[in-house]
């Protein structure tokens, strides 16, 4: 009898934990927050560079979530990555010249859109397109530009001090 109890017992705790780890990836993944798709309104910005930005990514105001992006396209046109945010309803007072960023949080680089007040007195309304944007960076572009100038300058250096010794 104290065996069968000792087996529900831990047939219980490994139910909590399964039930626990699967709440956990419901939340790293952001399914866990389907609820808001309809309400609010849209915003449009254009980027160069989305880097690993994914759908139901944050978008955050003061590092306030104020919404999620609902889509990512690729505009044939311009060559642009276009992405569409659904703005939750109480966030109607952003300033139209709101500037729009790819930014990069947390240990696992999840990555999410960074809005920054403008000053105007008018304010964007569902379907607008934000003007002013900033990219993703993406780390190897970073780490290739910087090798690429040390070779340069390492180059440089070399011809001054060739021309020094040559004078």
């Amino acid at each position: 009898m104290h065996s069968r109890v000792v087996e529900i017992w831990v047939g219980l705790f490994v139910g909590i934990g399964f039930l626990a780890l699967f709440f956990l990836a419901m939340k790293v993944s952001n399914l866990g927050e389907l609820s808001s798709s309809r309400e609010g309104y849209t915003l449009f910005a254009r980027f160069e560079n989305t880097g690993n930005l994914k759908v139901r990514a944050p978008v955050s105001m003061a590092g306030v979530t104020i919404g999620r992006v609902k889509s990512i396209r690729f505009d044939k046109a311009t060559y642009d990555a276009v992405v569409e945010m659904r703005i939750d309803p109480q966030y109607d007072t952003l300033p139209e010249d709101t500037s729009a960023s790819i930014l990069t949080a947390g240990l696992l680089g999840e990555q999410f859109i960074g809005l920054t007040a403008g000053a105007l007195e008018t304010y964007l309304k569902d379907g607008d397109q934000l003007e002013l944007t900033q990219s993703a960076l993406v780390l190897e572009q970073l780490i290739s530009r910087f090798l690429f100038n040390k070779a340069e300058g390492g180059d440089k250096k070399a011809d001054a001090s060739a021309a020094a010794e040559s004078k």
